[in-house]
């Protein structure tokens, strides 16, 4: 199983692609395709037929997944690079650029 520097409720920047300096929440991690849903970045229309739920049926505007590579942690307003430090058996993340706990 692939290990990711970013998890669920991160804010994350996006650095590359269309959807380039946006920012949002992280709602999901696709572990096995190396993707991340996040909040408002990447929308896609999605076309729905009308059902129970949505008598009326039409265009419903939702997020679809972006390459983790594509994505930057952000910390301050400003997107770091994230390490790791083990301290009394604890391995907590750290912001590579200030060196604090993420």
């Amino acid at each position: 199983m692939t290990k990711f520097k970013i998890k669920v409720g991160d804010t994350v920047k996006v650095i590359a692609g269309d959807n380039k300096g946006s920012e949002g929440k992280v709602l999901q991690i696709l572990r096995d395709k190396n993707r991340a849903l996040v909040e408002g970045v990447n929308l896609v229309s999605k076309h729905t037929k009308p059902n129970a739920q949505n008598p009326q049926g039409g265009i419903v505007k939702k997020e679809a997944s972006i390459h983790i590579s594509n994505l930057s942690l952000v910390e301050n307003g400003e997107a770091v690079r994230v390490g790791y430090k083990v301290e009394g058996g604890t391995k907590t993340r750290i912001s590579k650029k200030t060196k604090n706990a993420i």
